[in-house]
């Protein structure tokens, strides 16, 4: 069994503003960070839910018009076709209309893929915009 991890303030909060149509996937998508990912550290960072593994942002999710966006940063490099590329980077999304439609098992799948691929995007300024696999 997964140890809980309780929910940061600042999330919380994130979650409370949300409408009664965005909270509960917002919740779900937490609750599943939590429960694969035990390990991460999760604030509000540029504005939405991210959470960091050894100070690297590897998944967050965010509130759009059209629903709720799950943003993996080294998401590209899990082979999921359910994942779309975002950006010039390394990142994929996926993007739910409401809770109903988060598939749990597909979503741990991500999340373990996400502790095991990642790109240093902690350092990437440092290293003048040049991305470096780390995981």
């Amino acid at each position: 069994m997964t140890a809980y991890t309780p929910t940061p303030p600042d999330v919380a909060a994130y979650h409370a503003a949300q409408t009664e149509t965005d909270r509960p996937t917002c919740e779900a998508l937490a609750a599943i960070i939590a429960g694969a990912l035990p390990e991460a550290v999760g604030k509000v960072w540029h504005g939405h839910p991210v959470f960091f593994l050894e100070g690297n942002p590897v998944v967050g999710y965010s509130v759009h018009k059209e629903g709720v966006r799950l943003l993996f940063w080294s998401g590209q490099s899990f082979d999921e076709p359910a994942l779309s590329p975002v950006g010039k980077f390394k990142a994929a999304e996926a993007r739910f209309a409401g809770a109903r439609e988060v598939d749990a098992p597909a979503m741990e799948r991500w999340l373990a893929k996400a502790r095991d691929i990642q790109w240093d995007y902690k350092n990437v300024a440092k290293n003048k915009g040049v991305l470096v696999r780390i995981g």
